[in-house]
């Protein structure tokens, strides 16, 4: 004798059996068991790091360097933006006082260096000055 469950129309969902003869509604939702559950295996995680967390590393490196190298790839970022070009965003102030800290930056190796960078440090001053 097959028993057929009944599905509520709208979201087609089955519906608890009545009388009793189904699973007891558990107040715990599924986010809720995946949450802890989650929080479970990071701490065991954490407690196994602790304990034998470099001495993996090392063994791993050892026995299979190619996953190692596999993982540090993983754990790196896919897309990386950096902006080494900032001038085009700088105001006129700001370039003009960029300007004046790498003067003053290159001011002694110019010096010891002469003008013209041939090692002659007692020529004259350079002509930035």
């Amino acid at each position: 004798m097959t028993v057929k469950t009944a599905k509520d129309p709208k979201t087609g969902r089955f519906l608890p059996r009545s009388g009793g003869g189904g699973a007891v509604p558990r107040a715990r939702t599924r986010k809720a068991v995946r949450t802890k559950l989650g929080e479970l295996f990071l701490e065991d995680m954490l407690s196994a790091w602790e304990a034998r967390g470099a001495a993996a590393i090392h063994a791993l490196i050892e026995k299979n360097p190619n996953d190692f190298l596999k993982t540090i790839a993983a754990l790196m970022p896919k897309d990386v933006t950096i902006n080494a070009n900032q001038i085009g965003e700088m105001t006129d102030e700001q370039l003009l006082e960029r300007i004046r800290k790498l003067d003053q930056t290159i001011k002694p190796f110019l010096a010891s260096q002469g003008a013209d960078g041939a090692g002659d440090g007692d020529r004259a001053a350079a002509e930035h000055e």
